[in-house]
């Protein structure tokens, strides 16, 4: 695993050199500077889990151990093309969400210097997936095809965050608005899409697949983010921060978080009042009394039952698909996220 990642760091530096060489703009030595600064701490620096499953991906669907130089290498781009099209949604996300820390260090735009460049930073990001899409691809026979698919998927996790933004509008804070319906709509078109879907669709189409005969592993891949989003969820309470790598915020930021929507549905009318009162309050008292709830209603023991029923269920779908391969494909994704403590 740690090979193909620096492999796969490798493609990096030749996409980035390639970017920062664009014929179609004239580069200053400042620009390619803050270019290069900019793709190194927003791109660079994830888990890079979405690029390295297309590699995974195309790899099981071909059924062979390794791949072809140039194979690994297309495989690899479009890798990088979620990692640049996560990194512009990241970067505009936090501005948006007025966030402090991510991954571990000062948002890009509280980086001194950067501040609001870093809304044109976002653009240029998403302008950059294009542009290797561009150079990689044109002229093979899914180019247009994964333009369409880049294209969707964007569509829909910026349709998402309309709905998780207007969800926590100052003002009209109100938990009745938060309904299992709501959570999952949320949580389908933010994440699962680009997270889950994005990464297995890429590889069916280099590997000669047509994405209209895969309806039933697009809604598999979703059904599995969507019960990874409710990992993070429960994480963010319930996980230990050394772990997960920061400190949970969902109750502090009134976020339509699946704890408190079954909270919500298990409380009586004395409960909900404690909810109504200090859900979305900053202050550490309002805070605790959340917590004391969801233990006192046993939300941790309500998320093992729903991870067993969701796992189960997941290993029933992809064991009825009829493609061996893409079972290998599917299983390996799911391996990855049960039981995961980060």
């Amino acid at each position: 695993m740690a090979d193909l990642k620096s492999k796969f760091l490798e493609v990096y530096s030749v996409l980035k050199s390639e970017l920062l060489n664009d014929p179609a703009f004239e580069f200053s030595e400042e620009a390619t500077n803050w270019i290069n600064k900019m793709l190194d701490y927003n791109v660079r620096g994830g888990k890079l889990n979405r690029g390295l499953s297309v590699i995974d991906s195309y790899r099981l669907l071909k059924g062979e151990e390794e791949l072809s130089e140039e194979e690994f290498f297309l495989a690899s781009a479009l890798g990088w093309c979620i990692e640049w099209l996560q990194a512009y949604f990241l970067v505009l996300d936090d501005i948006m969400d007025n966030s402090v820390t991510r991954r571990g260090h000062p948002c890009w735009f509280r980086v001194p210097k950067v501040g609001l460049i870093a809304t044109n930073d976002g653009v240029v990001l998403r302008n950059h997936t294009a542009r290797i899409l561009k150079k990689h691809f044109k002229g093979k026979p899914y180019y247009v095809d994964l333009l369409d698919l880049f294209n969707e998927v964007e569509f829909q996790t910026a349709s998402g965050q309309v709905i998780d933004l207007i969800s926590t509008l100052e003002g009209e804070k109100d938990l009745s608005k938060f309904t299992m319906s709501l959570h999952r709509r949320i949580v389908k078109y933010k994440t699962a899409y680009y997270s889950f879907y994005l990464p297995v669709a890429c590889a069916l189409l280099i590997a000669g697949e047509n994405l209209d005969s895969h309806i039933d592993v697009k809604n598999i891949l979703v059904d599995m983010g969507i019960y990874f989003q409710v990992q993070d969820d429960y994480l963010d309470c319930f996980g230990d921060p050394e772990t997960i790598g920061k400190i949970g915020t969902d109750i502090e930021d009134f976020k339509c978080s699946w704890l408190v929507v079954k909270a919500m549905e298990l409380s009586n009318e004395e409960q909900k009042k404690v909810l109504y009162e200090n859900y979305g309050k900053p202050d550490p008292e309002n805070v605790a009394k959340v917590k004391a709830l969801y233990k006192k209603l046993d939300l941790q023991g309500v998320f093992a039952e729903y991870e067993k029923k969701s796992y189960e269920k997941l290993v029933f779908s992809i064991e009825a698909h009829p493609s061996k391969a893409i079972q290998a494909v599917l299983r390996s994704f799911l391996a990855k996220i049960y039981k995961r403590q980060k």
